[in-house]
């Protein structure tokens, strides 16, 4: 895909953050707040915390009164936690008892809440995608590392352990050289509304920002950066009823997104992703292909059956193959890979990285950095289909 020297592409790119500022090691137990308690929280960080023993759930928070109160009592184990509403935010951020947060709240709150945490002087993990544009993601990001504190995306599928052995096999170099990139995210859901996730000034984009950019950035960590970019969204379900036939303001955004892109080092991928993949439920997980055409091999990444990985060679064909006991948890998590149902279980390993990295005064995997790339690139799509041409993209250092 070569491009002549006279076209000048436009570019997508923010300013790096300041070097950062070296982290300090927290003592145990790690004592965190859960901000926005949904389901992200009740299914993936709320039970990743229960296993670690060097932490503990010290406090919540929630728009949601009634929720919060629930939770308090769904999740109390004889420590009491403390309970914040969005207006005593201050407090929680304040509080001497609180070593980190998560947020798991709406789009539009993930810079105010990130940067007052860091300012705080707690460490920081934030739902994907960062912020509603790059340069809030950069906002974030130089905030954290001038705190000095753990700032970690919650990319959740980059502990897959069919990813995480796809990863190894990739640095191994028993693929070959890596050519080509491919990515399906097919989901059947209800065309009611999405709430606060279907308006731009909430949520800043749909399925692009939703789903797409945790494939941007699980391909970026296989291949590496990307150089330019060409993609296009659409919208096709009205969502102007909410699940009950109530009538609602309709959807501002994508319900598909589709994108080609170029590695620096010379691989090529292609993404596409919807919610309207009819007969796509697989379980309520949806469809995920995620694979890497290597000039040895190729394999493939599924997310509802991630112990196994479809590796084939020249000349044969895709076969299932187990994950090696070494892949299916990081050194140390406390998870037992044979309980529970894979395509949920891996996500607590989630926390258990942002716990880790606390403990041991290091930053954490992925990192806001990782964050904002993800979202450089997300945004490009954006001026892509708007301008109808290739950007180009400037991803910032993860070092």
């Amino acid at each position: 895909m070569s491009q002549s020297q006279s076209i000048v592409l436009p570019r997508v790119s923010v300013e790096p953050p300041p070097p950062p500022v070296p982290i300090r090691a927290t003592r145990e137990p790690v004592r965190v707040a859960l901000i926005g308690v949904g389901l992200v929280s009740r299914d993936h960080h709320e039970p990743g915390l229960r296993l670690d023993p060097r932490a503990r759930l010290a406090a919540i928070a929630d728009a949601d009164a009634a929720l919060l109160e629930r939770r308090r009592v769904e999740w109390s184990d004889g420590e009491p936690i403390k309970t914040f509403t969005v207006e005593r935010l201050p407090e929680l951020f304040a509080d001497p008892e609180i070593d980190a947060v998560v947020i798991a709240t709406p789009n539009h709150t993930h810079k105010d809440l990130a940067i007052a945490a860091a300012q705080a002087g707690k460490h920081v993990m934030c739902e994907k995608p960062l912020g509603l544009d790059a340069h809030q993601a950069r906002a974030m990001t130089a905030a954290a590392e001038a705190a000095g504190v753990v700032n970690m995306t919650a990319f959740t599928y980059r502990f897959a352990p069919s990813m995480r052995y796809l990863r190894h096999l990739l640095r191994n170099g028993d693929l070959g050289e890596p050519r080509h990139f491919r990515s399906q995210r097919f989901l059947d859901l209800p065309e009611t509304s999405w709430g606060w996730r279907q308006y731009k000034a909430t949520a800043g984009a749909g399925d692009l920002f939703d789903m797409t950019i945790h494939r941007l950035d699980f391909a970026m960590d296989l291949l590496g950066p990307l150089a330019r970019i060409c993609g296009a969204v659409a919208r096709f379900a009205p969502r102007d009823r909410d699940a009950s036939g109530n009538p609602c303001a309709p959807s501002e955004v994508d319900d598909w997104s589709a994108l080609i892109g170029e590695f620096r080092r010379g691989a090529v991928g292609v993404w596409e992703g919807t919610t309207l993949a009819k007969g796509y439920h697989v379980g309520g997980y949806g469809h995920e292909w995620a694979e890497v055409n290597g000039s040895e091999a190729s394999a493939v990444y599924r997310m509802h059956e991630p112990n196994t990985l479809l590796l084939g060679r020249h000349g044969g064909d895709l076969e299932p193959i187990a994950v090696p006991n070494a892949f299916l948890k990081p050194s140390g998590s406390p998870r037992d890979p044979a309980q529970g149902k894979p395509a949920t279980v891996f996500r607590y390993d989630l926390m258990w990285e942002f716990v880790t990295a606390i403990v041991e005064g290091r930053p954490a995997v992925p990192s806001f950095r990782a964050g904002l790339n993800a979202q450089i690139v997300a945004d490009a799509v954006l001026v892509s289909h708007q301008r109808g041409s290739w950007v180009e993209v400037e991803p910032v250092s993860l070092a």
